[in-house]
């Protein structure tokens, strides 16, 4: 059959397809290495939380059922937790999906939304899915710069992404300035806070997306289970807003957007302060061992505050990172948010972090 593209809809091949971390199965296939560190896609080093196994194994035998399709257990856990109506809240398949969910809802064609460049890439396919416009606003110093994205911010302005921490830099944007742009935020956009990274931030100086949400303010926060609770594989995620708009959310996901075993697990992570305590003591402790490697090869990195660092080789990055590829160790290249010369790795656990520098190392003709 000729011309299959009219049957395509209009805007789907500016579409550029997501292209994640390579997956340890993946990377066995293609090399046949027996042990690889996967330091590519920001999981947890330290596998699932126990409660949460525990609560898996135990939901097993109830996946002949379809799942409770509001989430209701959890968002009852949630909505105390966070001090926040029941109503307030969705739960869907992965942050990311939220985001889908987002587009769906709000966008239509025409409409401008506002991001960051380089940030987290899913915004601006759920842009384009829906004939939106993305509009990029270069980081300043490897940070969101707010005050040009609201220079930029027009009538045709529907939705505002702002990625705090951001994925790749690991950057933050502070409480002060975060206070500013939202005061200034004209009735007619959303601001969209991706706060995928938050559970590993302690700056004092860091917002809570909750806490704008709470005064009334057009925010929505996006936050996951994938990171600090290592269930990336179960995708579970979710969205804190003002009523209509979760109402809105509601309306365009999927009929069962989270499985059983994934709210089960989820329940079960929350229990499971032990595992978050050790989780975030990893982290600091692995990414200081690897900024002051980074510093002893004079590479440059952005001051992280997420379980990543974004740090630049000062090279053509794509060549070292199929060299380390080969070495069994995964890593992003920064070619993929046009930052050649930088890759992101993830803060894995003594083991891997050790074995990314030695590897890193002979790949740059560092030292003997």
């Amino acid at each position: 059959m000729k011309d299959m593209q009219r049957f395509i809809r209009r805007g789907n091949t500016e579409i550029e397809h997501y292209v994640p971390g390579k997956s340890i199965e993946e990377v066995q296939a293609e090399l046949g290495l027996s042990e690889i560190a996967k330091m590519a896609s920001n999981e947890n080093p330290l596998g699932p939380s126990p409660k949460a196994v525990e609560a898996m194994e135990k939901e097993l035998k109830n996946v002949n059922l379809y799942p409770d399709a509001p989430c209701t257990l959890l968002i009852r856990e949630m909505s105390e937790r966070l001090s926040i109506d029941q109503d307030m809240i969705t739960f869907s398949n992965g942050a990311d999906n939220c985001i889908r969910l987002i587009g769906s809802a709000f966008i239509n064609e025409g409409d401008e939304i506002l991001m960051a460049d380089p940030t987290f890439f899913v915004y601006t396919t759920a842009a384009r899915i829906m004939g939106g416009r993305p509009v990029y606003i270069s980081l300043k110093k490897h940070v969101h710069d707010l005050k040009a994205m609201q220079k930029r911010i027009g009538p045709r302005t529907k939705l505002v992404f702002v990625c705090n921490p951001n994925n790749p830099t690991g950057s933050i944007v502070r409480k002060d300035e975060l206070d500013d742009f939202v005061s200034e935020l004209p009735e007619n956009a959303v601001l969209v806070l991706d706060e995928a990274y938050n559970d590993f931030v302690s700056d004092e100086g860091y917002p809570d997306g909750l806490d704008y949400i709470k005064k009334g303010h057009n925010v929505i926060s996006l936050r996951t289970f994938s990171k600090l609770y290592g269930i990336a594989g179960l995708r579970i995620g979710y969205a804190l807003g003002q009523r209509d708009f979760i109402a809105a959310l509601n309306r365009v996901r999927e009929p069962f957007p989270v499985s059983r075993v994934a709210q089960a697990a989820a329940l079960g992570a929350l229990k499971d302060e032990e595992f978050r305590e050790k989780v975030l003591k990893n982290n600091e402790q692995g990414k200081t061992y690897l900024c002051e490697e980074f510093e002893k090869m004079a590479l440059p990195y952005v001051p992280s505050y997420t379980n990543f660092v974004f740090v630049d080789l000062k090279r053509d990055s794509e060549g070292i990172s199929q060299s380390l590829l080969r070495k069994g160790i995964v890593i992003r290249p920064g070619c993929l948010w046009k930052c050649p010369s930088f890759i992101r790795v993830t803060i894995g656990t003594t083991e891997e972090n050790k074995k990314f520098i030695n590897a890193l190392r002979e790949c740059i003709g560092y030292g003997p």
